[in-house]
């Protein structure tokens, strides 16, 4: 007796789901196959060379790791005050019998112990005052020219230096008490008062430094040599 119609196709229903499931496994299993191949291959391949340099650039020199060492000064003061002369002196050693002042603006490059110094000189003359303020926020020292021996002068000095120093709290501070060498100089102590450094916050790194210009004064205790080693001291701890 022969199988009815309906059983043959029950039975090919079967077997074609039956096939269906099967190469669903099989594809299933290719897929994991070579993605486990994939991955040993290719996968801890870069896991090894991302290992490699992660130790090689922890082994490297620090010489080898670039960084910036380029650091600016802005040297400002009142015209007269001897700021040209000073920034010769601290760059060259080479006599002048006169340095003519700036009248707008000037900047020098210093190389000392691997730091690069850029000074930036405004001129002093009132209608330049206007623009120092400008510059404050890209410099990283702020040097003060005064004339010690020009009492009259004083207090627009004072004026000038406070409103800088209202622009930034914690920008570091070197006042150069200049000519030094004149007799009429007042001393360290009377500059600190006309000043009102002694004002001062202390969040700021403050120094006054005695200073004479001149080339005879480069052998001498107010050497503005001595303003080179601080900014470099200064400079490198940043």
């Amino acid at each position: 007796m022969a199988p009815p119609a309906g059983a043959f196709r029950h039975l090919s229903l079967a077997l074609g789901a039956a096939v269906a499931a099967l190469g669903s496994l099989l594809f299933i299993a290719w897929k994991i196959y070579f993605r486990d191949v994939n991955d040993s291959c290719i996968g801890w391949r870069g896991r090894w060379e991302q290992q490699l340099r992660a130790e090689l650039e922890r082994k490297a020199p620090k010489e080898s790791q670039p960084h910036s060492c380029e650091y600016q000064v802005l040297v400002l003061g009142l015209d007269g005050a001897g700021k040209s002369s000073i920034i010769h002196y601290v760059c060259s050693t080479e006599a002048k019998k006169h340095i003519a002042p700036t009248q707008g603006f000037s900047s020098v490059q210093l190389q000392a112990d691997g730091l690069q110094l850029d000074l930036l000189e405004v001129g002093g003359s009132q209608n330049l005052r206007f623009y120092w303020n400008q510059y404050l926020s890209k410099s990283h020292v702020l040097v003060f020219v005064v004339d010690s021996a020009d009492g009259l002068r004083l207090p627009t000095a004072r004026q000038e230096l406070h409103c800088l120093l209202a622009e930034d709290p914690q920008l570091p501070l070197i006042v150069l008490a200049n000519k030094q060498d004149k007799s009429d100089a007042l001393s360290m102590a009377e500059l600190r008062k006309e000043l009102g450094l002694h004002t001062l916050n202390r969040q700021r790194e403050f120094f006054l430094l005695p200073t004479s210009a001149t080339y005879a004064g480069l052998a001498t205790a107010n050497s503005v040599l001595h303003l080179k080693s601080l900014l470099i001291k200064l400079l490198a701890q940043i």
